[in-house]
């Protein structure tokens, strides 16, 4: 073909791209996932069990490891239905209504992805802390907040609030609102509208968020590492168990509480992907 055909043909006619290329970049994708994703889950589990079976589970039955669990396990079903619930009125107000400071509000949700957890902890424990701006007034009325439980949720929610609600405004506002006013014209009333009608349509977007949130607070160790004290057997939750083992020596019971959690990492992940085949197919 001469140059003068060539140039006579439409764009892209005649133009086959070379099969190398994305071999490459396939190829780059499944060596940059081994280095960095699977060699790692390959060591923690080959360090958890490098003593054997019986040591492994003797370390995840110490005392102090199964209160870590326990304890990471609770704030996480402390915060996650608060976050579905704060998440479901937020995106209901966000998608639903107009009003003034719609934008300001989707801003202040977000600024947990914007600020250190440490930073979040710091300014969580100048507030309630002993020294803190309400702290006197705490003490005086036998309230214990910092180096508990309680801080503990708060810092959790605080990292963690934005996922629901990140998850179910684009969504709602894709679906818009011509279902839930046919519903009031019917005659139902809000209770009615909600849960016949807005939450089927959002209900896996919803589970989605919340896979993601307790992912989010399972996993947390910035924010708690501050506020909680570091107790341990106390106020420890698993990754900060993870960090006091390792910091004790114990590299076997820091792998094995490591493992714990990449366990629960990889359900969530698995529910994670289960929930996008299923959005994916309706």
């Amino acid at each position: 073909m001469s140059a003068v055909d060539r140039l006579a043909l439409p764009p892209g006619a005649g133009y086959a791209p070379s099969p190398l290329v994305p071999r490459l970049l396939i190829g780059l994708g499944l060596v940059l996932t081994a280095i960095f994703i699977v060699t790692p889950l390959v060591v923690i589990f080959a360090q958890a069990f490098a003593r054997g079976v019986d040591v492994y589970f003797a370390n995840i039955l110490a005392p102090d490891t199964l209160h870590a669990i326990y304890l990471t396990m609770l704030v996480a079903v402390i915060v996650v239905p608060i976050n579905i619930t704060f998440g479901v009125a937020a995106a209901w107000a966000i998608t639903k209504f107009s009003f003034r400071g719609k934008k300001l509000l989707l801003t202040l949700i977000e600024i947990p992805f914007s600020i250190s957890p440490i930073v979040a902890g710091v300014t969580y424990l100048l507030l309630y802390g002993a020294q803190g701006l309400l702290g006197p007034w705490l003490i005086g009325m036998d309230i214990r907040i910092m180096f508990a439980l309680p801080g503990i949720v708060l810092v959790t929610l605080f990292v963690t609030s934005p996922f629901v609600v990140r998850e179910l405004v684009p969504l709602m506002q894709v679906q818009g609102s011509e279902q839930e006013e046919a519903a009031v014209t019917l005659g139902a009333n809000g209770w009615q509208t909600f849960l016949r009608v807005t939450l089927p349509n959002i209900r896996w977007a919803l589970l989605y968020g919340a896979v993601l949130c307790s992912a989010r607070a399972i996993g947390e160790f910035g924010a708690v590492s501050v506020v909680s004290g570091n107790i341990r057997g106390q106020t420890n939750t698993l990754p900060l168990q993870v960090e006091l083992l390792y910091h004790d020596y114990n590299a076997v019971g820091a792998f094995a509480a490591a493992s714990t959690l990449t366990l629960i990492a990889i359900v969530a992940l698995f529910a994670k992907v289960a929930i996008e085949y299923r959005i994916e197919r309706r």
